[in-house]
This record gives structure tokens, C-alpha cells and sequence, in this order.
């Protein structure tokens, strides 16, 4: 019997399938799997159906030999998205107890320990979810507000247009930005966003944005410093929120930071969010995740087969993980 770990997100769904023991055998990779990013949920559920149907044809196993399966998935947000997408796994009988997620509780399982605490995943967007030891859980989802990558471009992006019109003081971000775009004014590039008769930039141009924030933050320009700061203030008042959802608010818990934008080097973001979530829980173990969430979803699956996950199986995870190309997103962060 195998377990069938399955991420997936707006850009891509990664699916995994593994022995008993944690020993990893197959993978697969397909397009976004979230039911409101897709062109329609119908086409979610066949790109699920794709990284999954790659998986096992690789190693030619029959879906009928899954024990178990975790879907966590970006767009399984209120009930009856579960309802939808659970009676849609169940139909292509991936697995013989299947349980379906937001994709922040397989982030959350992939950093913590056990499973419990709080998760901050901050990449192209941002998911936040908790879970506590009784079992009580919960996600951000559409309650949340503050984004990732595409957010803090665009504040970069304003904020140079300000610091132009002297609203806010000079800053280095003005010399990136322009460079990024291939513009040599301000208005320049004011003019490449909003006219008519030009192609704008993407959405990802724009979120690249981010790493040069980050970069001038860490340099010391104190514009791009503030921004990174209440930013990291703002994500650290979503975990708060999640955690007095579950009630474990004050306790000590695991709190869990990734994602792309959380992986740069600077660290000023990742501080904010701890310093901000310190404020009312000082005993916090603040976590970096080591694995990426489909890890977390093949965990849940081991768990739903009744399989233990102790420090043996996290030993053959890591040993038998695909290549870090598997997870290789085409936007700027994942």
C-alpha cells in the first residue's frame, strides 16, 4: 500500500506518492489546482487529476493501492469547496481515506514538529493557518487581506511614485525600479502602467519587485525598511488572529514562516512577524520550514493511514525527496 501527498496552488499542483514508510517512489507536476484561479473548478480538478496521474504512472501503480491521500490545496476555502473537491477524489478513487485542505494546514504540517501552531506563508500570496492540539483549525483564506510578493511590489511601486512627488523622502528603490522597467523617469514609468495604448506590465513584473525591496530594506534605505516592517507587522496580526481562533493565544506554540518572500536573507520581514505575535504569545519557537508544503501534505497522508511520522520518516523524506526543479515555480515566488 502507498500514501499520495498532493499540493496545489494558483501556478502549479505537485503530487507525491510514497510507501508506508515514508520512502518517496513517485512524483507529479501539473498547472494550478485552485478551483478559483482556474479557469473553472472543473478545470482544477482535472489539473489535481494530472500531477496525480503522473505520479502513479510513473511507477505504474493503480489508484486502488492508495491507503490514504492529503489534497491541500489553494481554493479549498469554505465547506463546500471541501465537499466539491473531496467528492471529486473520491470519484477518481485516489486513495481509501481521502481528506482535503486549505494548502495552509499542509504548510503548517510540512514546518512544525507536530503538526500544531501557527503558519505564515508568504510567497506570491499568503496563506495563515492554525491548528492546536485539541484539534481546533484554521485558515486566513479569504479573510485575508495582506498578500505577498504582488503586494509588496505594488507598494514599491507607489511608494516611488510619492518619494517623486515629495510625499515621501528620497529613497534607493526609485534607482531599482527604474532599471527593472528599462525607464528613465518616474513619469516614464507612471506612463508604462496606466496608458492606453501600451502593453503594461505583468503581474509578476511587478512582483519582482519584491526582492529589490527586500534587498534595499536589508542595504539600510529606511523607506524600504518601514515598508518591509509594517508589512511584517500587519502578517504577524493575522497570526494573532489565528491563534485566538484555535486558543492558543499566550501559549507556547510553533510558529511556522515560509514561502518564497520569507526565504530571502534579509531577515526584517520574518522579525516584524515575530516581534508583532511576541506581543501577546512571548514563548513562540519561531520555525523555519524545511519543507516544502507537499511534504506536509504526504505527512497528513501517512497520518491518515495510521502510519507513524516520527524522526525515521522524516529521515527517508529527506533522503528520497525529488530534485529541487520539481518545485521550480514560473512566478516570481512560490
Amino acid at each position: 500500500m502507498y500514501v499520495l501527498g498532493v499540493d496545489g496552488g494558483n501556478t502549479k499542483t505537485i503530487a507525491l506518492v510514497a510507501r508506508l514508510d515514508g520512502t518517496i517512489i513517485s512524483w507529479g507536476r501539473s498547472g494550478g489546482g485552485d478551483i478559483y484561479g482556474a479557469a473553472s473548478p472543473q478545470a482544477a480538478v482535472g489539473e489535481l487529476s494530472r500531477a496525480v496521474e503522473a505520479a502513479l504512472g510513473r511507477v505504474e501503480i493503480e489508484a486502488s493501492a492508495l491507503s490514504a491521500a492529503c489534497f491541500s490545496l489553494a481554493g479549498a476555502d469554505w465547506p463546500e469547496d471541501i465537499t466539491f473537491l473531496q467528492a471529486a477524489m473520491q470519484q477518481r478513487d485516489y486513495g481509501q481515506n481521502i481528506q482535503v485542505f486549505n494548502d495552509a494546514m499542509g504548510a503548517l504540517r510540512a514546518g512544525s514538529p507536530d503538526g500544531t501552531g501557527i503558519v505564515v506563508a508568504c510567497g506570491t500570496g499568503v496563506a495563515v493557518g492554525a491548528k492546536s492540539a485539541d484539534g481546533r483549525f484554521w485558515h486566513s483564506s479569504f479573510w485575508q487581506r495582506t498578500q505577498g510578493a504582488g503586494d509588496l511590489g505594488r507598494q514599491t511601486l507607489n511608494t516611488i511614485y510619492e518619494s517623486e512627488l515629495g510625499i515621501v523622502a528620497p529613497t534607493s528603490l526609485t534607482k531599482g525600479v527604474l532599471a527593472h522597467f528599462g525607464q528613465t523617469s518616474v513619469e516614464g514609468l507612471l506612463h508604462l502602467m496606466t496608458a492606453r495604448e501600451v502593453t503594461h506590465p505583468t503581474h509578476n513584473d511587478i512582483a519582482q519587485l519584491s526582492r529589490l525591496l527586500l534587498d534595499e530594506a536589508e542595504n539600510g534605505d529606511a523607506v524600504a525598511r518601514r515598508i518591509v516592517e509594517e508589512h511584517g507587522q500587519s502578517l504577524g496580526d493575522y497570526a494573532l488572529v489565528a491563534a485566538r481562533r484555535v486558543g492558543i493565544e499566550g501559549a507556547p506554540f510553533p510558529l511556522v514562516l515560509t514561502g518564497g518572500v520569507l526565504r530571502h536573507q534579509n531577515r526584517i520581514l520574518a522579525d516584524a512577524i515575530i516581534a508583532r505575535v511576541r506581543q501577546t504569545s512571548p514563548d513562540i519557537q519561531p520555525l523555519f520550514s524545511r519543507f516544502e508544503p507537499v511534504i506536509g501534505a504526504l505527512l497528513l497522508a501517512l497520518e491518515g493511514a495510521s502510519q507513524p511520522t516520527d524522526s525515521k520518516v522524516i529521515d527517508r523524506l529527506l533522503v528520497t525527496m525529488p530534485d529541487a526543479d520539481l518545485f521550480v515555480t514560473s512566478q516570481v515566488y512560490s
